[in-house]
């Protein structure tokens, strides 16, 4: 299901997923066919991580990676669940063809 709130999002970002709803920043996002891909590769990603140990993992490897990289930006774009979705929303079958917890192959 996707929703839509303009309030929520800082900065750059236009779009999270919380299982299992997609938000985006405004309905014209809906369009995206790129973006909503992405979304999806993050519900599946919590889906089989039974969402509350997604967003553990999510904010642990965070801290790693930002103690690691020093910059917030740097620390989310190389976490592996956004490696993994970066790397594949442009595929649209991808989710098809995924095998479960791939995004370990992006450690």
């Amino acid at each position: 299901m996707i929703l839509f709130s303009k309030y929520l999002f800082l900065h750059s970002f236009n779009a999270i997923a919380i299982w299992p709803f997609i938000i985006l920043k405004n309905k014209e996002l809906k369009n995206d066919d790129v973006l909503i891909n992405h979304e999806k590769i993050h519900l599946q990603q919590q889906k089989e991580m039974l969402w509350v140990f997604f967003f553990l993992w999510y904010l642990i490897e965070f801290s790693v990676k930002l103690f690691k990289y020093k910059k917030p930006i740097f620390a989310y774009r190389n976490l592996s669940f956004e490696r993994e979705a970066y790397a594949n929303e442009k595929d649209k079958i991808f989710l098809n063809k995924r095998r479960l917890w791939n995004f370990l192959n992006y450690l």
